[in-house]
């Protein structure tokens, strides 16, 4: 006895129509608004088409909650970010610390990506340590800088204040030497550590309290960022206009305000959202899919009628002529 066929309607409707149902929800109940206990605020963004375009994918949060910074140089824990004085505090755990003492670990340089709009602050402040005398002018900064101004710049200041005093454990250095140089541009970095042993950074946090008491200094990489702000993120984040979300297309990157009932290119309560709404996860790919989907589940429904009254009962077996894979 031959095997029969058997329609697959139920299964192909299935197949057919997940896509459809998996791209309903809006995109802002996908934005995270936290990772930890750090903040995520525009311009940035730890989700698709969320933040600033200038900020795509540089921040990741790890599925233990723990938020880094994406740069050419690696991953950085991120210690925590402001809005009021737009920076982010990061920790490098190659840079030398306390504990390290003079027993110096390969290090590497930190760099960053300039065409995210986040740049080095002027804030921090670089120790060397063990750098070659051959190689690196190292010399009490006031005194060299007074006898060859044009070479001041170029200078490894060892009269440093912060290499007199480490913040946190002064002494920590018995036999090593330290001197203080900000490096312009990440290839003057590479090239002091060719010849340093490794390097630190510290930055000057502000305490809000009077001079001279208004800083002082911590390990870590102060970075700051611009914050894009346009008409349209105004209002789009206006509370009496919907509350939404800056966004963006993840294929044009194009401004998307994101709200609770889909994606629009205006505001939220806007009258017209009904012309631009956007109901996919993924601002600018719902278009596509919904065409699909509401094509896939016409098919499906045009599959059953034609196979439903020819097909007969299989009992479950599988044949070449009815399997789907």
């Amino acid at each position: 006895m031959s095997p029969v066929t058997t329609p697959m309607p139920f299964v192909l409707l299935i197949f057919l129509t997940l896509p459809f149902l998996s791209h309903t929800a809006p995109q802002a109940s996908i934005c995270r608004t936290s990772c930890g206990n750090i903040p995520i605020n525009y311009p940035f963004g730890i989700d698709e088409g969320c933040g600033s375009p200038y900020y795509k994918n540089i921040l990741v949060c790890s599925e233990s909650s723990k938020l880094e910074l994406r740069t050419p140089s690696g991953r950085y824990p991120v210690k925590s970010i402001s809005y009021s004085d737009p920076h982010i505090l990061l920790t490098d755990p190659f840079m030398w610390n306390c504990l390290d003492g003079d027993a110096f670990r390969v290090t590497r340089p930190f760099s960053l990506d300039t065409s995210t709009h986040l740049s080095l602050s002027p804030q921090n402040d670089y120790l060397f340590f063990n750098c070659s005398e051959q190689n690196v002018i190292i010399e009490p900064k006031p005194v060299f800088c007074e006898r060859f101004p044009e070479r001041c710049d170029s200078s490894c200041d060892s009269s440093s204040y912060l290499c007199r005093h480490l913040p946190e454990c002064a002494s920590a250095l018995r036999t090593s030497s330290c001197c203080s140089y900000y490096p312009k541009a990440t290839e003057s970095l590479r090239l002091m550590l060719k010849y340093c042993a490794t390097y630190t950074s510290v930055y000057w946090r502000n305490t809000g309290e009077n001079q001279p008491d208004d800083q002082v200094p911590e390990y870590g990489i102060r970075v700051d960022f611009d914050i894009p702000v346009t008409t349209r993120c105004l209002q789009c984040q206006d509370t009496s206009k919907g509350g939404g979300t800056c966004g963006f297309d993840t294929k044009t990157h194009n401004f998307m305000c994101l709200c609770n009932r889909g994606n629009v290119t205006t505001y939220c309560k806007d009258h017209s959202f009904s012309q631009h709404r956007r109901n996919g996860v993924l601002a600018g790919t719902i278009s596509g899919v919904t065409v699909a989907g509401a094509f896939g589940v016409g098919a499906g429904i045009w599959y059953m009628k034609k196979v439903r009254a020819k097909a007969p009962v299989t009992c479950g077996v599988q044949s070449n002529e009815n399997r789907l894979f």
